[in-house]
């Protein structure tokens, strides 16, 4: 079956929408709270040793195993084994990337949809004089009613599925072309009204003035998780869009460009949001609900806090849509490329299958909150942690060892047209230092099952 495929119209458009992929709820909702519960500046150090010693080469890969499959990630990964000749089952990895990109955004959508409720609640001046007793009670009672969440995550879903369903032209490289640009511009406004009203000082000691005392096996592992999760890596979605990139553009360019403007964007949304943190005498490690919880406070305690507070929702609404985006298109076009089925009629199946798991996350914020699946995790908290601690770093793991071991050199080097001391130090990450530090963190969790 033959279907035309389409193709990024350059390389600036193919850089925001990878990006726009990367940027997301990880570097806005994620990271921050991380970076506090994990001790400050020794995540972030940690953080950013993973992002280039794992996420960059790996990013690479990913790139490169797209463009010169030019399928979906389960049929190319097959067409790449055949070439190599390797067993067909590698296709299966392709598989359960894919799987763990529609698994990601049934909770990620729900999760989009507090984003979305707490832009009208900051218009309306909800924040204003909001006390931490307050500002917790407003979070619970968004919690408890199932109603609303199952409102907000469906309209979420309806943003994202009807971008995917207008295609690769039409539909994401326009909606990145407009938010990941206006994602930056609104991150420069908070950023220089933090600086003009919080605690910048406060908030450049806490996330880079190393202790390294506080460098655990822990933050190691959730650092390395969560360099997956803020590079979109394992799920699919990388590889899916190398797929649509001409043969003319630089991989290893592209590839540091995405990586630095992802991670600079997350560490300044840190900066940004300690400085208010500190500059209100909160708690900088108060975990998930740092942004629904404590900034709510700092907003309503600042001058024009309330057109602030919009600003920053409607930016983290901006880059939860543009990752959402990602994390469905590599099924949709395994979906479009191996049957009769249209796009728009895919998207809506998909996003029906999606929007349905995201009930029971919905769920498990109230009606359900006491079922567990498994080590007493909630079905919320199963989801995160599968996909974000198992299945993505061993996607990662994967991809490495087919792309490092099976694939042969000069097919590899062909696609990332490196300088030959440039091409050993790719195959000494990929090969070698990403591999052995995925198995590690492996080693460290099971001695935790255990």
């Amino acid at each position: 079956m033959t279907h035309h495929r389409s193709a990024w119209r350059n390389r600036w458009t193919f850089m925001l929408a990878t990006a726009g992929s990367a940027i997301g709820l990880g570097n806005i909702w994620k990271l921050p709270y991380m970076i506090g519960v994990n001790g400050g500046s020794a995540f972030v150090l940690v953080f950013i040793a993973c992002i280039f010693f794992v996420g960059i080469p790996l990013m690479m890969t990913e790139i490169l195993l797209g463009r010169r499959a030019q399928k979906n990630p389960l049929n190319g990964i097959e067409t790449l084994a055949i070439e190599a000749n390797a067993s067909r089952h590698w296709k299966y990895l392709g598989g359960m990337g894919m799987i763990t990109g529609l698994l990601i955004l049934s909770f990620y959508s729900v999760i989009g949809g507090w984003v979305l409720s707490f832009i009208g609640a900051a218009a309306s001046g909800s924040f204003v004089g909001m006390d931490g007793t307050q500002s917790t009670a407003n979070f619970n009672q968004l919690l408890a009613s199932p109603l609303t969440l199952l409102f907000w995550h469906t309209v979420f879903m309806i943003m994202t599925m009807g971008v995917v369903a207008r295609g690769v032209n039409s539909g994401l490289e326009k909606a990145n072309n407009i938010l990941i640009p206006a994602l930056f511009a609104i991150l420069l406004i908070l950023l220089g009204y933090s600086m003009s009203v919080g605690d910048m000082s406060a908030s450049f000691r806490f996330m880079f003035s190393p202790d390294f005392s506080k460098i655990t096996p822990v933050a190691v592992l959730s650092a390395l998780g969560h360099a997956f999760f803020s590079l979109s890596l394992g799920m699919g979605s990388v590889m899916v869009y190398g797929s649509y990139l001409q043969r003319d553009v630089s991989i290893a360019r592209a590839t540091i460009y995405i990586a630095l403007a992802d991670t600079l964007l997350g560490l300044l949304i840190g900066l940004a949001i300690y400085a208010l943190v500190f500059a209100n005498q909160l708690a900088p490690n108060a975990g998930p609900g740092l942004i629904f919880q404590t900034l709510p406070i700092a907003f309503g305690q600042m001058p024009s806090g309330s057109l602030i507070a919009t600003l920053f929702f409607i930016l983290v609404a901006f880059a939860a849509w543009t990752s959402a985006i990602s994390l469905v298109e590599p099924t949709i076009a395994w979906v479009v490329e191996n049957t009769e089925i249209s796009r728009k009629i895919a998207t809506t199946i998909l996003g029906l299958i999606i929007w349905l798991i995201g009930i029971s996350v919905v769920f498990s914020f109230n009606e359900w909150q006491n079922v567990t699946i498994i080590f007493g995790l909630n079905i919320f908290d199963t989801l995160d942690k599968l996909t974000s601690t198992i299945l993505l770093p061993l996607g990662g793991l994967l991809i490495a060892i087919f792309a490092g071991y099976f694939m042969k050199n000069s097919h590899v080097q062909e696609e990332l047209n490196l300088h030959q001391w440039s091409f050993k130090v790719w195959i000494l990450m990929n090969n070698v230092i990403a591999p052995i530090g995925i198995i590690g963190v492996f080693l460290y969790l099971f001695k935790i099952i255990q």
